[in-house]
Order: C-alpha cells, then sequence, then structure tokens
C-alpha cells in the first residue's frame, strides 16, 4: 500500500467531517496539515477537532506544540513522513486533512529541505523593517532577489517573506532554486486529493460565519483573552480569532464589531485558500450543491477514491 488521501480546501467547508467519514469507512487515520492546529493553547481559534468531532479516529499533529516555538514546513514534511510511514506499516490508510496548501503541496510533492543557516539577527532587522516601513516595502526587497518567490508568497505573509530573504541572504540561492531542486525524486506515494467546492459560494460564506458565532459561544473571547496576556507569543498574536479581539482588550472597538472582523478576515483567508488549491490540478473538485445532503458528499468522495484505486 502506497495510497495517501488528502481531503483539502478553505475553512469551514467540512474537511474534518468527510475525512472522518472516509476513515471510518476505509480504515483510515488521520494527519492534520495545518498550520495553527499543531498549538496546544488555540483549540478554539484554529477550529481544532474536537473528541466528540473526530469519533475515535485517530488524528496526529494535533495541539503537540506551544505557541511560543518555531514550526517550519520543513517540520511539518518531517513529522508527517514519520506519521505516514507508521499508519502504513499498521495496515491502514492514511489521510492528511488540512487547509494550509503549502504543508500539502511540500509534502505531496516530496520537497527535501537543505540545511540553509538560520541568521537570528537577520530576522529580527527585517521584522523590524517591515514594521516601520509596511509589507509592501519587505515584499519588495524579496522582488529584487527573487521575483519568482515574490510572485509566489503574497505580501502579507511577512514570515514567508522573512524566511525566503533570510534563504538567499544564507546561502547565496534563491528559495525558488532550492525548491526547484528539492522536487528532483518524485514521491513514494500516489495520491488522491479532493477539495470541496460550494455550488453557490454564499453556502460557503453562511457556514463561516456560524462556525465563528459557535466558536465564540465555545469560548473564544477567553481563550483569545489568555494569548493577549501571554508575551512571546509571536504565532498566536496573528491568528485569525485572536487578533481581531486585541482592539475590545485594548477598549478600542466593541465586541460584536470585533467578531464581524474575524469573520471577514476568515472570509478572506478561505478565498485565498480556494486561489491556492485550484492551481494544483491534481485536486478532484467534490460538488456540494444546495440541495446536497452531507452523505451525497461522502458517497462522491467514495465514488472518486474508488476510481482511484
Amino acid at each position: 500500500m502506497n495510497k495517501i488521501i488528502v481531503v483539502c480546501g478553505p475553512t469551514a467547508s467540512g474537511k474534518t467531517a468527510l475525512a472522518v467519514e472516509l476513515a471510518k469507512r476505509l480504515g483510515g487515520e488521520i494527519i492534520s496539515a495545518d498550520s495553527m492546529q499543531i498549538y496546544t493553547d488555540m483549540d478554539i481559534a484554529s477550529a481544532k477537532a474536537t473528541p466528540e468531532e473526530q469519533q475515535g479516529i485517530p488524528h496526529y499533529l494535533l495541539g503537540f506544540l506551544d505557541s511560543s516555538e518555531s514550526f517550519s514546513v520543513a517540520d511539518f514534511v518531517r513529522l508527517c513522513n514519520e506519521k505516514v510511514k507508521d499508519i502504513l506499516s499498521r495496515g491502514k490508510l492514511p489521510i492528511i486533512c488540512g487547509g494550509t496548501g503549502l504543508y500539502i503541496s511540500s509534502f505531496a510533492d516530496n520537497l527535501t529541505f537543505g540545511e540553509s543557516e538560520q541568521d537570528n539577527a537577520f530576522r529580527e532587522e527585517m521584522k523590524k523593517f517591515a514594521e516601520q516601513h509596511g509589507a509592501d516595502a519587505l515584499h519588495e526587497k524579496l522582488r529584487e532577489v527573487d521575483p519568482e518567490a515574490a510572485e509566489k508568497i503574497h505580501k502579507n505573509n511577512v514570515k514567508r517573506v522573512i524566511r525566503a530573504l533570510e534563504v538567499y541572504k544564507t546561502s547565496g540561492k534563491t528559495i525558488s532554486h532550492a525548491k526547484a531542486h528539492s522536487r528532483e525524486n518524485p514521491s513514494p506515494y500516489e495520491f488522491i486529493m479532493m477539495t470541496i467546492d460550494f455550488e453557490d459560494r454564499e453556502m460557503l460564506k453562511e457556514r463561516i460565519n456560524r462556525r465563528v458565532d459557535e466558536m465564540v459561544r465555545r469560548g473564544l473571547l477567553e481563550e483569545a483573552e489568555r494569548c493577549f496576556g501571554q508575551k512571546n507569543r509571536p504565532t498566536a498574536a496573528q491568528a485569525i480569532g485572536c487578533k481581531e479581539l486585541y482592539p475590545y482588550f485594548r477598549g478600542e472597538k466593541s465586541f460584536e464589531e470585533c467578531v464581524e472582523e474575524i469573520k471577514l478576515r476568515t472570509r478572506q483567508y478561505a478565498k485565498r485558500q480556494m486561489t491556492w488549491f485550484r492551481r494544483d490540478k491534481r485536486i478532484f473538485h467534490l460538488k456540494f450543491g444546495k440541495n446536497d445532503e452531507f452523505s451525497d458528499l461522502v458517497e462522491q468522495a467514495i465514488a472518486y477514491v474508488n476510481s482511484q484505486i
């Protein structure tokens, strides 16, 4: 067995529920591919699957890292490889589920990562530069040395922009060059990749709004307040669902205004996710219409998997 199922797509689209049903039907275990769900103190803001939602299916790479610690795509690829091998060795089917496109594509493309030097002083220098001059100016620095990476990395993703600049500074080679060489060996696995496409985009918008309301009901305010009060939590500070509430804690906005901002930012993030996954031609698009039931989606996914085996 060398098959791996990937269930990817935008936030609030129903990926986790679909992955769990596939795992139950096909004897699978789930590996999370979400850059925020790895952290221990962001259960609600990251929409981490609850034990009830997991339905007894083993889930890996969920809530194992403190948000003060750094975690890279290279770390994800390494750990995902370990989990895939373990799951396959027990005769189970690995199911990767998540919305972090960079994690998923890096693993599927079998990217290898060189030991480029870290330069923490340079990182801090670039962070301060971005704070003083803005993300646009930082992004322009990247465009000057690596226009290919600049086209692929959004200007607001300051962390990735800085990493690309750091690779160039420490190795003398662009991150695009490094990635091109890292794809020389194909993956030993066969991927069955799928995403959920909504017939009407308003359906996803409504799902996002309902999810945010449910997060508030479950205690998002208290979780965000804990993050707000902690120092050295740069990841938590930037997480959607936390940072939008900080103006409320500072007395600058009402709670209702901040919740509406969370909904807006989440919808914008979902749009970026859909754009990412549309670019990958390996991904099959499951159709979910207004009158469809969740069971219809599951059967559609099962039929696609069977057609690929």
